[in-house]
């Protein structure tokens, strides 16, 4: 693959929304770049799903006495998946930039099942 198809797989990780859009109406048919736009999309919905989660289970724990001060302390594991998803995101822009089709840990599997043609 050449350089330039590599760009579209790049900015799906570099500039969110705006490179997802740029993928799936201009470069559909660039394999690699639809690839990273899925493991793009699964990185974001996987921290937006951590940061809900610690919301219902905070909200809920806030109506037990003295539990509100553990769903503070539970905020570290939110703490911890953003630093993990750091990670996944360097890894994604390191399989994209070197025309590597490697799903990323934990929930790139799942990622590459979203209906994204």
């Amino acid at each position: 693959m050449s350089r330039l198809s590599r760009l579209p797989a790049v900015l799906a990780y570099l500039v969110p929304v705006i490179g997802w859009l740029y993928v799936f109406f201009f470069h559909r048919k660039n394999v690699l770049a639809v690839y990273h736009l899925r493991q793009a999309i699964g990185l974001v919905l996987f921290l937006l799903g951590v940061v809900a989660g610690w919301a219902v289970i905070a909200w809920v724990l806030a109506w037990i006495p003295y539990m509100a001060v553990v769903s503070v302390a539970l905020f570290a594991l939110v703490i911890a998946a953003y630093l993990y998803g750091v990670v996944l995101w360097i890894m994604g822009l390191t399989n994209a930039l070197s025309n590597r089709l490697a799903p990323l840990p934990l929930f790139g599997r799942w990622a590459n099942r979203l209906p994204i043609r």
